[in-house]
């Protein structure tokens, strides 16, 4: 049994134009641990441009008309998102 855990954002600056033109887009990072869902929500937090920022436990899915959804793995994060 997985135990993941998702960060999702709506990150203000790439919504709006672009391949989310007209869209708002979600970033969606999965974590292995509930730990490293935390370093990432921290961080988040400190981006002007992050909003709407949870943790949850089930993989989140959004409306593809409204939304333009980015997935990430933590492993593919810079250390910016890591500390």
């Amino acid at each position: 049994m997985e135990n993941k855990w998702y960060v999702t954002m709506t990150d203000s600056f790439m919504s709006g134009w672009g391949l989310a033109k007209n869209k708002t887009n979600k970033l969606v990072i999965e974590c292995d641990s509930l730990q490293d869902a935390e370093v990432v929500c921290n961080n988040a937090k400190l981006r002007e441009e992050m909003q709407r920022i949870k943790i949850c436990k089930n993989k989140p899915s959004y409306n593809i008309k409204q939304y333009l959804t980015s997935h990430k793995h933590y492993n593919e994060l810079g250390e910016l998102w890591k500390k």
